[in-house]
This record gives C-alpha cells, sequence and structure tokens, in this order.
C-alpha cells in the first residue's frame, strides 16, 4: 500500500517535470526565454482541467521554495560590503523608484474612482517589479556584473524588503490591529535580523565552512547551503518577517566567506528547479474562463501597467543621472508586476477594499506582464543599444563589463598564482582566484590575496565564477587528464576564452598543447614570472613595462616577501 501511495504521489510530479523539460526546450527552439514556457505550460494545464490535479500543496510548496532560493543566491553576490558599496542604488533608487511607481498607479486608481485606501494599496502594490523573473534574466544573460544588472538587483532587494512592509499593512487591516506599532515592530525585527546575519556570518558559518574544507568532504557543501538558505528563512518567517528576507540573509552570511563560489554551484540547480515551480503555478493560478469574458479590461489593464511602469522607472532612473540609454534599459527590465501581488491581491481584506473583479484583473495583468517580460526587457536592451549607436559617449560607466574589471581568472594559488596576481595588481588589471586546498586558502586570504575556496575541475563552478566573461584563464596546478576531458565542453561554452596552463617539461607542454591550451614552462625564481609575463603580453601590456617589473620583482624575491595590505 505503502508503494501504491508513492507512486501515486510521484505520478503529477514526474509529469509535471517530464512537460516543463519539453517547455524549456520549445521556447528555447523559438527564441523565448524559458519562463515564457513555464508560464505557457501552466496556462495550458489550467485551461485543459489538469489544475485539480497539479494545483495542490506540493507544487505551492515547491513554487514558494523557488523564491526561496532565488533570493538566497541573490545574497550570494550582495555581502555587507557590497551592500555598503551599493547603498545609493539599494537605499537611494530603490525608494525612489518605488515611490515613483506609487505614485503613478495610486493617481491612475484615484482616476479610476477607487477609494484612497484602496489606490494607495493598488499603487504600493503595482510599483514592485518581480525578482524571480528578473533576476533569472539578468542571469541568463551574464549581466550580474554589469551596471544595469546590479543596480535592478539592488533596486530589487530594496522592493522585496518594502513587499514585507506592504504585507504587514494588509495584515493590520485583516486584524484590525494598529498599523504604526505593527510597522515598528517589523522594522526592530528586521535590523536585529540583519544583526544576528553579520555575527552568525563571522563566528559560526566561516568556522563551520572552514572546518567541512578541512575534512575535504565536499558534499556536505550541499547539506550546509540547503541548511542555511533554508532555516534562516524559517527563522524570519517565525518571528512575523517573510521567508524571503531570511533567505537573502542566508545568502549574505555565506557571502562574507571565502566559500560562496562552491556554494553558489551547489544552489544552482535547486534554485533553476524549483523556480520552474513558480513560474508554472503562476500560470495555473490564472482563471482562463473567468478571464475571457473580461478581456478588453484585462488587455487595457496590462498595458497601462508596463506603459506606467517604463514611465515612473525612467524618471527614478533619470533623477539618479542615469543616461537615456541606461534609463531605457533599465524601464523596461523592471516594466512588469512582482510576485507579491499575487499575495498582496489575494488577501481576503485587500479583495474587499479592492473589489473581487478588479483584484482578478491585475493579479492576471501582473501574470501576463511575467509572461512578457522578456520580449519587452530585449526591446529595451535593443532600443538602448541604438540609441547609443547614434550618439557614443566614450568611456560610458553604465556599459563597463565586468570582464574589463577581472579579466584573468587564476586556478591555483601556490607560488606561481601568487607571483601572477602580484604582476596583475602592479598593473592595475583585476583577477579572481580559487583554491582548494584549503590550508594554501587560509594563507592566501590571511596575506589579502582575493581568492575563493572551490575546484576549477568542476564545471558546476564555471558558472557561479563568471568565466563566461574573462579573457584568460590559468592553471597553476592542472592535470592532463582532467583537462583533456573537460576541454571539449570548455570550449563549447567559452570559445573566446584563452587557456594558459602551467607545466614542468617539453612532452607535457606537447600534451596540453594539443588540446588548444597555451603552455608556460615555468621555471623563473621565484616562481611564476614566466606565466606571469605570458599573461601580461597577451593583456597588452608594454614589453618595456613588463621587463621592469621582472627587475624589479627578482630583486624583491631575494629578500622577505611582505604580506600584501589588501583586504581580501
Amino acid at each position: 500500500m505503502g508503494d501504491i501511495q508513492l507512486l501515486a504521489a510521484l505520478a503529477p510530479v514526474i509529469l509535471l517535470l517530464m512537460l516543463g523539460v519539453t517547455a524549456a526546450l520549445a521556447s528555447r527552439a523559438m527564441g523565448l526565454s524559458p519562463i515564457v514556457g513555464y508560464l505557457m505550460l501552466g496556462l495550458g494545464l489550467r485551461f485543459a482541467g489538469l489544475n485539480m490535479v497539479l494545483d495542490g500543496g506540493t507544487i505551492a510548496i515547491l513554487a514558494a521554495l523557488g523564491v526561496v532560493f532565488l533570493l538566497f543566491d541573490i545574497g550570494l553576490d550582495f555581502s555587507f560590503t557590497h551592500i555598503r558599496a551599493h547603498a545609493s542604488d539599494i537605499f537611494g533608487l530603490g525608494p525612489v523608484q518605488v515611490l515613483a511607481g506609487t505614485m503613478v498607479f495610486c493617481g491612475l486608481a484615484l482616476f479610476a474612482g477607487f477609494p484612497l485606501a484602496a489606490a494607495l494599496i493598488i499603487g504600493a502594490t503595482l510599483a514592485l517589479s518581480s525578482t524571480a523573473v528578473v533576476a533569472r534574466l539578468i542571469a541568463e544573460r551574464h549581466q550580474q556584473n554589469c551596471p544595469v544588472g546590479l543596480t535592478a538587483t539592488a533596486i530589487l532587494i530594496f522592493q522585496d524588503v518594502a513587499a514585507i512592509f506592504l504585507l504587514i499593512v494588509a495584515g493590520a487591516l485583516e486584524t484590525h490591529t494598529p498599523l504604526l506599532p505593527a510597522l515598528g515592530i517589523a522594522l526592530a525585527k528586521a535590523a536585529a535580523a540583519f544583526g544576528v546575519a553579520l555575527l552568525l556570518g563571522r563566528f559560526v558559518v566561516r568556522p563551520a565552512f572552514a572546518m567541512i574544507a578541512r575534512s575535504r568532504n565536499e558534499e556536505v557543501f550541499t547539506g550546509i547551503a540547503l541548511l542555511v538558505a533554508l532555516a534562516a528563512g524559517w527563522a524570519t518567517g517565525s518571528v512575523g518577517l517573510s521567508l524571503t528576507l531570511g533567505a537573502f540573509l542566508g545568502g549574505m552570511i555565506i557571502a562574507e566567506t571565502p566559500y560562496r563560489v562552491v556554494v553558489q554551484s551547489e544552489i544552482k540547480p535547486f534554485r533553476g528547479l524549483f523556480l520552474s515551480f513558480f513560474f508554472i503555478a503562476v500560470g495555473l493560478s490564472i482563471d482562463v474562463a473567468a478571464l475571457l469574458r473580461v478581456w478588453p479590461a484585462l488587455i487595457g489593464m496590462t498595458a497601462v501597467l508596463i506603459t506606467a511602469k517604463i514611465a515612473a522607472n525612467a524618471a527614478a532612473s533619470f533623477s539618479f543621472r542615469w543616461s537615456a540609454p541606461g534609463s531605457t534599459q533599465l524601464s523596461f527590465l523592471l516594466a512588469q508586476g512582482s510576485e507579491f501581488a499575487f499575495v498582496i491581491l489575494s488577501l481576503s481584506p485587500i479583495r474587499q477594499l479592492v473589489g473581487e473583479r478588479a483584484s482578478a484583473v491585475l493579479i492576471a495583468s501582473v501574470a501576463i506582464s511575467l509572461a512578457v517580460t522578456p520580449t519587452l526587457a530585449e526591446a529595451g536592451r535593443n532600443l538602448a543599444g541604438r540609441m547609443r549607436l547614434r550618439r557614443p559617449v566614450l568611456a560610458d560607466p553604465e556599459l563597463k563589463p565586468h570582464a574589463e574589471i577581472e579579466p584573468v581568472f587564476i586556478a591555483g594559488m601556490g607560488s606561481a598564482g601568487r607571483t601572477l596576481a602580484d604582476a596583475l595588481q602592479a598593473f592595475g588589471i583585476g583577477y579572481a582566484a580559487i583554491e582548494r586546498d584549503d590550508r594554501r586558502l587560509r594563507r592566501a586570504v590571511a596575506d589579502g590575496y582575493k581568492v575563493g575556496f572551490g575546484d576549477f575541475a568542476d564545471p558546476r563552478i564555471w558558472g557561479p565564477i563568471a568565466l563566461h566573461g574573462r579573457r584568460i584563464s590559468v592553471l597553476t596546478t592542472p592535470s592532463f587528464e582532467v583537462s583533456h576531458e573537460l576541454s571539449s565542453s570548455m570550449l563549447d561554452f567559452y570559445p573566446a576564452l584563452t587557456r594558459i596552463v602551467i607545466v614542468h617539461d617539453e612532452v607535457e607542454a606537447k600534451r596540453f598543447s594539443s588540446i588548444g591550451m597555451l603552455t608556460v614552462i615555468d621555471r623563473s625564481v621565484p616562481a611564476g614570472l614566466d606565466v606571469a609575463e605570458l599573461v601580461l603580453r597577451q593583456l597588452g601590456v608594454e614589453p618595456a613595462k613588463i621587463a621592469r617589473w621582472l627587475v624589479d620583482e627578482v630583486a624583491r624575491s631575494l629578500g622577505p616577501r611582505p604580506a600584501r595590505a589588501e583586504a581580501a
């Protein structure tokens, strides 16, 4: 009987996974984002009447986990140091964007005849954008580290926090509790949560990850990543805040450690899988038959939503002196509604305040805006590109990609890796590095080198280290068998990447050259000077300057090697 129950429970999950893979492949074949495929799949299942089979508690839990893991993944890219660096976007442009959107939609709602309280709720809800959709698009386009991607993510982080307080307002309306005390308590809880996260990251999580790395029990990273994401979300949810805020703080905790990259590689499959359930659940939530009866109002509301959001977003970005092309791209990227709208507009007191029919139309309009976001974002990107081609601006800061900041990736921070890092630093060239040996990792971090924990031989790590944005990768302690096995995948995914490897003799050099890698027989003292010279030449540094640096470095090596002063 147990097996029969298990088979019955597995059947809808297997069906959903099969249909999800089909939808993703079909949307890719048509040049669309998989997000559109998942939304259309959910809509099709609802239209076919399969929602009664699939739209249950399990699907809802998986969909909620998708957003939790998404916020956890975003938190991994936003350490407390990163938040300080982007404070103007999070606490400046974010509030201005939300305020501008709220004012626009509140005014439109008042014009449509809604009472002031309902207009304010509608305005604040529609001012929010979708973290799930936009973050997925940014990742697909490898824009995580370009100005538009960074600013959009910062705005979304502020919006997620604002949504928490909007949910508190809705809850106060439902329970008839005083609003200001409830908001004050929530603000105090959020501040306390940030403080606790900072302390846990420094005194608990970092030592725990260091212990796991020393034990070389790397499969535990998956378990600890899941534990931190879910436990942090549960903790904030238990004190009256949102699960997503806790998940974001959990990611920030790990972002403060050298183990961010390996955790991000472990969590990525879970994020992608659960997010697909979220988009399918959104499609399942749309009552097609009911909305067909009011389709003119639905189309009109969707058009107003997108147009007004583009205008409000542009006004906010212009106020922070963004260029017209940059404002255009950012405005189109954030022109959709938010997944929080489904929650807020479905609450009983909000439906009574706004009206059942109006709530249904607003929810459906937000869902449609999510579906068309990939197309809208691409249109905004193309429009911004044409604007820049007509009026090019030299050294436009909004166009500076991550590859120009950190074009070199170093795998292995032994003596040769350190020398290469010193050379790049001397010429003002950025780099990123990983080290799989915990002892060398701790020493490199202690000496001020920018290095994280990870194994370059694990393809799952290539995405989190942004290998697509690098010009050169350097293997300091290579294995020919591993490199040969991964060579075809590396060439397929990163054809423009120059791969350099340090070898010991001519025999090794020929073997690595046969798989398309540049080889260096590094016999220099100190180790790494030969590979540093090659990398600098590849990056276009003048030979005379390289020669002077080499002479200085050899002279410096005769004395004790000083620890670097920069922070890791």
